[in-house]
Order: structure tokens, then C-alpha cells, then sequence
């Protein structure tokens, strides 16, 4: 087992297959016991066979304790996943179709969860728009992340390396996707990391590129023309472009009123051919990043010798 926390779910999964192992040998070697001793041929007549309370009691009081001593050994593995020490690194984990987003407590901002070894994790997970499971296979670990409230999630790793993260809740078109590292690093190399990070976010401004990127936009909008889930952005800005409004198709122009509704509103002009599941980013975006992704998308201009 290559990770702390893992072990614990690891050790209760033993003790499962461990269990589960024994019991089918019994029971198999039970079987062809009885098949054998009252085979048609060694008793022809049947024979009435009365009940026996020692028997009774026994595979009645056998099975209770097995399944207690599981529930004790799964209750205390899951108490030892939920408790989370004081000077445990907190995480915010952004689920979004279809890319994850990590906010750590300086302000710090990764699309890659970053954790120091040997120190407990502590994430708390949400969604913006579906349910989205976040899953560490090395670490034993999975949670769902839930539009509308925080899910927590605890872990610690003990050796350095990178692990993958996926999405684990069938998520939309692209949940195969919804990959991103854990990389565990030394507390010192941790340390340096977010101290540069924070750094990074207090010196520069929100670009409209970055932003593009740590949103999510990505995952659903080209910008070298080509289409993905959602329509292209590159020479998107001031072209006339078809959408359905109320069920009914119209031509609008994408003037900077209209991407604007487009990221606060999408689904009120949904582009035609392309299905409406781009999540509202009200409430996630502040003005000033707002005017920045507007200005980004604005400045995508189409390739030369492209008619709009």
C-alpha cells in the first residue's frame, strides 16, 4: 500500500475477501460433504431428518459475529477517513464538466491537487453544475462532489510521486475526460510551491486566458476554429450566429452584450446544433474577471482567409 489513508480502506477490503474466501470454502466443502454421504444410492429411501438447536443457535450466532466484527472494523476505517486534524492542508475542490479546479487557502489556484507528504488533506468538494464523484485509486479514496452543497473528503499520502484523479459519476459527453495528478511533494517543495502561487495571485491581473483555462472553458469551446461540445470561440466576436431563443430560431449578432448573457445566461440563446448544458457562471465570476473574458474572447480573431 503506497498511500497512509488507503491503508485503512485496503485492511478492511482484506479482511472482507479474507472472510468471504473462508466462508466459500465451507460452504462448497459442506455441499459435496452432503452430495456424497446421502447420495440416492446410499440412502434409496428417504428419510425424515428433524431440526437440532445446537445446529440452530450455531449458524445463527456464527454469521452475527462475523458480520459485527465487519461493521466494527468498516466503522472505525470510515471515522479514521473523517477525522481531520487541525494543521490539516485545506483543499477546495471546483467540479465543473469537465475539468477540476484546486483553491487553496492562500489563494492559490491548480488544476493539479498539489499535497505535502505525510500531512493530512482536507478537501471540501462542490459542483457547479452536476454530480461529479472525485476518485483517487492509489489513495482508496472517492467523494461526491454535489451542486449546492460541500462534500468532505480526508487523506494522506506517505510517498512521493504522482497519482491519478479522475471523475467517477457518469458526467456528460466528456466524463472520460476528467482527468487530472495528485502530486505529492515534499512539505518543503510544498511549501515553496504555494508560497509562489500566492505570489503569482496577488501580483498578477485576472488575464482572460487564464481564466479561460482555470474555468473550465476548455473543456467544451475550441479556439482554433475547429467545434467541440460547444460552438468555437476564434472569430466568434461581431459574427452573426443562429440560436434558439424559447424554442424559436432567430439571428443575433455576438456583440459584447450577447457573450456576456452567453457566460451569466446560457441557456437564454442556446447556438444552434449544439446542446444547452454550459452551466451559468453568475456568482463564479467577479466583473473584473468577467470584462477580462470578455476581452479574451474578443480578441480571438479568426485565421486569415476565413470568411465570417
Amino acid at each position: 500500500m503506497n498511500v497512509a489513508s488507503g491503508k485503512v480502506v485496503g485492511d478492511v477490503f482484506l479482511l472482507i475477501a479474507i472472510t468471504s474466501v473462508v466462508l466459500l470454502v465451507i460452504i462448497t466443502a459442506s455441499m459435496i460433504y452432503f452430495v456424497l454421504r446421502y447420495h440416492q444410492k446410499r440412502h434409496p429411501e428417504p428419510a425424515d431428518i428433524g431440526g437440532h438447536m445446537g445446529l440452530e443457535i450455531l449458524w445463527t450466532v456464527i454469521p452475527t459475529l462475523i458480520v459485527l466484527v465487519l461493521f466494527y472494523y468498516g466503522y472505525t476505517g470510515f471515522r479514521t477517513l473523517k477525522e481531520v486534524p487541525a494543521d490539516a492542508v485545506k483543499v477546495k475542490v471546483i467540479a465543473r464538466q469537465w475539468s477540476w479546479l484546486f483553491e487553496y487557502e492562500n489563494g492559490t489556484k491548480s488544476e493539479d491537487l498539489r499535497v505535502p507528504m505525510g500531512k493530512t488533506v482536507s478537501l471540501s468538494l462542490t459542483s457547479q453544475d452536476v454530480i461529479h464523484s472525485f476518485y483517487i485509486p492509489a489513495f482508496r479514496v472517492k467523494q461526491d462532489a454535489v451542486p449546492g452543497m460541500t462534500t468532505r473528503l480526508a487523506f494522506r499520502a506517505d510517498r512521493l510521486g504522482e497519482y491519478d484523479a479522475l471523475c467517477a459519476e457518469y458526467c456528460g459527453v466528456q466524463h472520460a475526460s476528467m482527468l487530472t495528478k495528485v502530486k505529492v511533494l515534499t512539505e518543503e517543495e510544498f511549501r515553496q510551491w504555494l508560497k509562489q502561487g500566492e505570489k503569482k495571485e496577488m501580483e498578477r491581473p485576472p488575464t482572460g486566458e487564464v481564466l479561460f483555462r482555470e474555468k473550465g472553458c476548455g473543456a467544451c469551446h475550441r479556439v482554433d476554429g475547429a467545434s467541440g461540445i460547444g460552438p468555437s470561440l476564434q472569430g466568434l466576436y461581431g459574427k452573426e450566429v443562429t440560436v434558439i431563443t424559447e424554442g424559436k430560431e432567430r439571428k443575433v449578432l455576438a456583440d459584447e452584450a450577447y457573450l456576456r448573457r452567453s457566460i451569466l445566461e446560457p441557456n437564454a440563446d442556446v447556438v444552434r446544433g449544439f446542446p444547452p448544458i454550459m452551466p451559468s457562471q453568475k456568482g463564479h465570476l467577479t466583473e473584473k474577471e468577467l470584462e477580462a473574458l470578455l476581452d479574451y474572447i474578443k480578441g480571438l480573431k479568426e485565421a486569415p482567409g476565413v470568411k465570417k
